[in-house]
Protein backbone atom coordinates (compact mmCIF):
# COMPACT_ATOMS: atom_id res chain seq x y z
CA UNK A 1 0.00 0.00 0.00
CA UNK A 2 1.13 3.57 -0.82
CA UNK A 3 2.17 6.02 2.00
CA UNK A 4 -1.06 8.16 2.54
CA UNK A 5 -1.43 12.10 4.01
CA UNK A 6 -0.42 11.97 8.01
CA UNK A 7 -3.85 13.94 9.46
CA UNK A 8 -5.95 11.71 6.88
CA UNK A 9 -4.69 8.51 8.45
CA UNK A 10 -4.90 10.17 11.86
CA UNK A 11 -8.78 11.59 11.06
CA UNK A 12 -9.29 7.58 9.67
CA UNK A 13 -8.00 6.28 12.72
CA UNK A 14 -10.37 8.13 15.15
CA UNK A 15 -8.48 10.96 16.60
CA UNK A 16 -10.51 13.38 15.28
CA UNK A 17 -11.28 15.76 12.43
CA UNK A 18 -8.27 16.48 9.80
CA UNK A 19 -8.21 19.85 10.60
CA UNK A 20 -7.98 19.19 14.02
CA UNK A 21 -5.35 16.83 13.10
CA UNK A 22 -3.44 19.25 10.96
CA UNK A 23 -3.33 21.93 13.77
CA UNK A 24 -2.00 18.82 16.66
CA UNK A 25 0.54 18.07 13.50
CA UNK A 26 1.49 22.14 13.25
CA UNK A 27 1.58 22.12 17.46
CA UNK A 28 4.58 19.78 17.38
CA UNK A 29 2.28 17.10 19.08
CA UNK A 30 2.19 14.32 16.65
CA UNK A 31 5.68 11.61 16.25
CA UNK A 32 6.24 9.32 14.01
CA UNK A 33 8.89 6.75 14.50
CA UNK A 34 10.08 9.20 17.21
CA UNK A 35 10.37 12.15 15.06
CA UNK A 36 8.18 15.21 15.25
CA UNK A 37 5.89 15.24 12.17
CA UNK A 38 5.81 18.48 10.10
CA UNK A 39 2.25 19.76 7.75
CA UNK A 40 2.31 17.16 4.94
CA UNK A 41 4.05 14.38 6.33
CA UNK A 42 3.11 10.97 5.01
CA UNK A 43 2.96 7.53 6.70
CA UNK A 44 2.77 3.75 5.77
CA UNK A 45 1.87 0.77 7.24
CA UNK A 46 4.32 -0.12 10.07
CA UNK A 47 5.07 3.42 10.91
CA UNK A 48 4.69 4.31 14.49
CA UNK A 49 2.91 7.64 15.28
CA UNK A 50 2.21 9.12 18.76
CA UNK A 51 -0.52 12.00 19.39
CA UNK A 52 0.58 13.60 22.52
CA UNK A 53 2.66 10.45 23.61
CA UNK A 54 0.20 8.09 23.03
CA UNK A 55 0.46 5.30 20.21
CA UNK A 56 -2.14 5.35 17.69
CA UNK A 57 -3.38 2.53 16.14
CA UNK A 58 -3.44 3.50 12.37
CA UNK A 59 -6.43 2.65 10.16
CA UNK A 60 -5.48 3.17 6.32
CA UNK A 61 -8.00 3.50 3.47
CA UNK A 62 -7.55 1.31 0.53
CA UNK A 63 -7.03 3.89 -2.35
CA UNK A 64 -8.66 3.08 -5.86
CA UNK A 65 -6.48 3.24 -8.31
CA UNK A 66 -7.60 5.32 -11.25
CA UNK A 67 -6.41 5.21 -14.94
CA UNK A 68 -6.77 7.47 -17.53
CA UNK A 69 -6.52 7.29 -21.27
CA UNK A 70 -5.21 10.30 -22.86
CA UNK A 71 -5.25 11.02 -26.49
CA UNK A 72 -2.40 13.20 -26.66
CA UNK A 73 -2.28 16.03 -30.14
CA UNK A 74 0.82 16.90 -31.23
CA UNK A 75 2.53 20.15 -29.78
CA UNK A 76 1.91 19.18 -25.75
CA UNK A 77 4.78 18.61 -23.96
CA UNK A 78 4.70 15.82 -20.70
CA UNK A 79 5.83 18.16 -17.99
CA UNK A 80 3.76 20.06 -15.27
CA UNK A 81 5.98 23.23 -16.08
CA UNK A 82 7.29 24.39 -19.11
CA UNK A 83 9.59 27.59 -19.14
CA UNK A 84 8.76 28.33 -22.49
CA UNK A 85 5.25 28.34 -21.53
CA UNK A 86 4.31 25.77 -24.12
CA UNK A 87 0.71 23.68 -23.48
CA UNK A 88 1.48 20.79 -20.93
CA UNK A 89 -0.48 17.78 -20.97
CA UNK A 90 -1.77 17.96 -17.25
CA UNK A 91 -3.54 21.08 -18.09
CA UNK A 92 -6.44 19.86 -19.43
CA UNK A 93 -6.92 16.67 -16.73
CA UNK A 94 -9.36 16.06 -14.10
CA UNK A 95 -8.67 17.86 -10.89
CA UNK A 96 -7.84 15.31 -7.93
CA UNK A 97 -7.78 15.82 -4.10
CA UNK A 98 -5.00 14.90 -2.45
CA UNK A 99 -3.48 12.61 -5.08
CA UNK A 100 -2.52 13.82 -8.44
CA UNK A 101 -1.89 11.81 -12.03
CA UNK A 102 1.27 10.32 -12.78
CA UNK A 103 1.78 9.44 -16.75
CA UNK A 104 2.93 6.17 -17.72
CA UNK A 105 6.26 6.90 -19.23
CA UNK A 106 6.31 10.05 -22.03
CA UNK A 107 5.74 11.18 -25.77
CA UNK A 108 7.94 13.62 -27.31
CA UNK A 109 6.40 16.89 -28.17
CA UNK A 110 5.63 16.35 -32.06
CA UNK A 111 4.68 12.83 -30.84
CA UNK A 112 0.40 11.89 -30.68
CA UNK A 113 -1.41 9.33 -29.60
CA UNK A 114 -1.93 7.42 -26.00
CA UNK A 115 -1.17 8.52 -23.32
CA UNK A 116 -1.48 6.92 -20.14
CA UNK A 117 -2.11 8.75 -16.48
CA UNK A 118 -2.49 6.60 -13.20
CA UNK A 119 -3.06 7.97 -9.60
CA UNK A 120 -0.59 5.04 -8.27
CA UNK A 121 3.28 5.98 -8.70
CA UNK A 122 4.00 2.50 -7.68
CA UNK A 123 1.95 1.39 -11.15
CA UNK A 124 3.15 3.80 -13.21
CA UNK A 125 6.85 2.53 -11.82
CA UNK A 126 6.11 -0.85 -13.03
CA UNK A 127 4.70 -0.57 -16.26
CA UNK A 128 7.61 1.77 -17.89
CA UNK A 129 10.64 -0.58 -15.89
CA UNK A 130 12.80 -2.05 -18.23
CA UNK A 131 12.76 -5.39 -17.00
CA UNK A 132 9.37 -5.54 -17.97
CA UNK A 133 9.60 -5.10 -20.96
CA UNK A 134 6.24 -3.38 -22.59
CA UNK A 135 5.27 -3.53 -26.02
CA UNK A 136 4.54 0.02 -27.39
CA UNK A 137 3.17 -0.05 -31.02
CA UNK A 138 3.17 2.86 -33.22
CA UNK A 139 1.62 4.28 -36.72
CA UNK A 140 4.58 5.95 -38.56
CA UNK A 141 4.26 8.34 -41.79
CA UNK A 142 7.95 8.83 -43.53
CA UNK A 143 9.24 10.24 -46.42
CA UNK A 144 10.75 7.35 -48.45
CA UNK A 145 10.35 3.95 -48.46
CA UNK A 146 12.31 0.63 -46.59
CA UNK A 147 13.89 -1.65 -48.96
CA UNK A 148 13.25 -5.72 -47.67
CA UNK A 149 17.37 -5.31 -46.78
CA UNK A 150 16.23 -2.38 -44.93
CA UNK A 151 13.04 -4.02 -43.27
CA UNK A 152 15.00 -7.40 -41.78
CA UNK A 153 17.70 -5.02 -40.44
CA UNK A 154 15.38 -3.00 -38.43
CA UNK A 155 13.99 -6.45 -36.55
CA UNK A 156 17.33 -7.10 -36.32
CA UNK A 157 19.97 -4.30 -35.28
CA UNK A 158 20.42 -0.74 -35.56
CA UNK A 159 23.24 1.59 -34.36
CA UNK A 160 22.26 4.59 -32.61
CA UNK A 161 24.68 6.62 -30.60
CA UNK A 162 23.31 5.51 -27.29
CA UNK A 163 23.53 1.84 -27.72
CA UNK A 164 21.76 -0.76 -30.57
CA UNK A 165 17.88 -1.00 -31.28
CA UNK A 166 15.45 -2.96 -32.75
CA UNK A 167 12.00 -3.00 -33.55
CA UNK A 168 9.91 -6.50 -32.41
CA UNK A 169 7.89 -6.13 -35.66
CA UNK A 170 7.18 -3.73 -38.74
CA UNK A 171 4.65 -3.95 -41.37
CA UNK A 172 4.05 -2.11 -44.67
CA UNK A 173 1.28 -0.50 -44.62
CA UNK A 174 1.30 1.25 -48.26
CA UNK A 175 1.19 5.06 -49.31
CA UNK A 176 0.96 7.61 -51.82
CA UNK A 177 3.56 9.77 -53.13
CA UNK A 178 6.61 10.29 -51.19
CA UNK A 179 4.83 9.24 -48.08
CA UNK A 180 4.96 5.86 -46.67
CA UNK A 181 3.17 4.28 -43.75
CA UNK A 182 4.71 1.45 -41.35
CA UNK A 183 3.02 -0.14 -38.03
CA UNK A 184 5.94 -0.82 -35.56
CA UNK A 185 6.69 -2.34 -32.42
CA UNK A 186 9.35 -1.97 -29.82
CA UNK A 187 9.80 -2.95 -26.36
CA UNK A 188 11.77 0.16 -24.98
CA UNK A 189 10.58 3.80 -24.99
CA UNK A 190 14.45 5.55 -25.42
CA UNK A 191 14.09 9.05 -26.24
CA UNK A 192 12.88 10.06 -29.71
CA UNK A 193 13.77 6.49 -30.35
CA UNK A 194 11.60 5.41 -33.36
CA UNK A 195 12.10 8.65 -35.14
CA UNK A 196 16.12 7.71 -34.47
CA UNK A 197 15.89 4.45 -35.80
CA UNK A 198 13.78 5.36 -39.13
CA UNK A 199 16.48 8.69 -39.66
CA UNK A 200 19.21 5.65 -39.40
CA UNK A 201 17.90 3.67 -42.45
CA UNK A 202 17.50 6.64 -43.74
CA UNK A 203 13.90 7.95 -43.96
CA UNK A 204 12.50 11.08 -42.03
CA UNK A 205 9.23 10.87 -39.97
CA UNK A 206 6.54 12.78 -40.51
CA UNK A 207 3.67 12.04 -37.97
CA UNK A 208 4.66 9.69 -35.29
CA UNK A 209 1.58 8.03 -33.22
CA UNK A 210 1.45 5.73 -30.24
CA UNK A 211 -1.45 3.30 -30.97
CA UNK A 212 -0.65 1.00 -27.74
CA UNK A 213 0.73 0.65 -25.16
CA UNK A 214 1.16 -3.25 -23.48
CA UNK A 215 -2.52 -4.54 -23.51
CA UNK A 216 -4.06 -1.05 -23.89
CA UNK A 217 -4.70 -0.13 -26.76
CA UNK A 218 -6.00 3.75 -28.25
CA UNK A 219 -9.69 4.14 -28.47
CA UNK A 220 -10.57 4.29 -32.13
CA UNK A 221 -13.53 6.93 -31.12
CA UNK A 222 -11.21 9.23 -28.74
CA UNK A 223 -10.52 12.59 -29.77
CA UNK A 224 -7.45 14.14 -29.68
CA UNK A 225 -6.99 16.32 -26.79
CA UNK A 226 -9.57 14.33 -24.69
CA UNK A 227 -9.25 11.48 -21.82
CA UNK A 228 -11.44 8.47 -21.04
CA UNK A 229 -11.31 6.79 -17.26
CA UNK A 230 -11.12 3.13 -17.16
CA UNK A 231 -14.03 1.40 -15.01
CA UNK A 232 -12.42 -0.54 -12.36
CA UNK A 233 -12.70 -3.84 -13.66
CA UNK A 234 -10.60 -2.57 -16.63
CA UNK A 235 -7.99 -1.26 -13.95
CA UNK A 236 -8.33 -4.53 -11.88
CA UNK A 237 -7.52 -6.38 -15.37
CA UNK A 238 -4.80 -3.85 -15.79
CA UNK A 239 -3.39 -4.68 -11.79
CA UNK A 240 -3.21 -8.11 -12.38
CA UNK A 241 -1.29 -7.96 -15.32
CA UNK A 242 0.78 -5.92 -14.08
CA UNK A 243 0.80 -8.44 -11.50
CA UNK A 244 0.05 -5.83 -8.91
CA UNK A 245 -1.47 -7.20 -5.25
CA UNK A 246 -3.12 -3.96 -4.68
CA UNK A 247 -6.75 -4.41 -2.81
CA UNK A 248 -9.45 -5.38 -5.60
CA UNK A 249 -11.32 -2.29 -6.91
CA UNK A 250 -14.65 -0.84 -5.97
CA UNK A 251 -16.95 0.32 -8.71
CA UNK A 252 -16.70 4.01 -8.16
CA UNK A 253 -15.23 4.90 -11.88
CA UNK A 254 -17.30 5.50 -15.18
CA UNK A 255 -20.05 2.83 -15.32
CA UNK A 256 -20.41 0.65 -18.07
CA UNK A 257 -16.96 1.08 -19.94
CA UNK A 258 -15.38 -2.00 -21.09
CA UNK A 259 -11.40 -2.56 -20.88
CA UNK A 260 -9.25 -1.27 -23.98
CA UNK A 261 -7.83 -5.13 -23.41
CA UNK A 262 -6.31 -7.27 -26.27
CA UNK A 263 -3.64 -9.54 -24.09
CA UNK A 264 -2.76 -11.64 -20.87
CA UNK A 265 0.59 -11.19 -20.96
CA UNK A 266 3.09 -8.10 -21.20
CA UNK A 267 4.98 -8.82 -24.77
CA UNK A 268 2.21 -10.64 -26.74
CA UNK A 269 1.35 -9.45 -29.69
CA UNK A 270 -2.14 -9.44 -30.62
CA UNK A 271 -4.17 -8.11 -33.60
CA UNK A 272 -3.17 -5.00 -36.19
CA UNK A 273 -3.56 -2.47 -33.41
CA UNK A 274 -5.22 -2.25 -29.80
CA UNK A 275 -7.06 0.29 -30.92
CA UNK A 276 -9.15 -1.73 -34.08
CA UNK A 277 -10.53 -3.75 -31.09
CA UNK A 278 -11.91 -1.25 -29.36
CA UNK A 279 -15.88 -1.12 -28.50
CA UNK A 280 -18.12 1.18 -27.28
CA UNK A 281 -18.17 5.56 -27.42
CA UNK A 282 -15.53 6.89 -25.54
CA UNK A 283 -16.65 10.07 -23.73
CA UNK A 284 -14.69 13.01 -22.27
CA UNK A 285 -14.85 12.10 -18.23
CA UNK A 286 -15.69 14.79 -15.83
CA UNK A 287 -13.95 15.17 -13.02
CA UNK A 288 -15.46 13.88 -9.71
Amino acid sequence: MEAQRLHKVLAQSGVGSRREMEALIEAGEVRVNGGVAQVGAQVSPGDRVTVRGRPVRLKFAEAQVRILLYHKPEGEIVSRDDPDGRTTVFATLPKLKGEKWVSVGRLDYNTSGLLIFTTSGALAHRLTHPSFEIEREYAVRVVGELNDLQMRQSCHEILLEDGPARFEAIRDQGGEGTNHWYQVVLKEGRNREVRRMFAALGCMVGRLMRVRFGLIGLPPRLKRGHFEELDARAVQQVLDWAGMTLPSQEKTTVPGRRPPVRSKTPGTPGPRTGAQRQTGSPRKVRAR
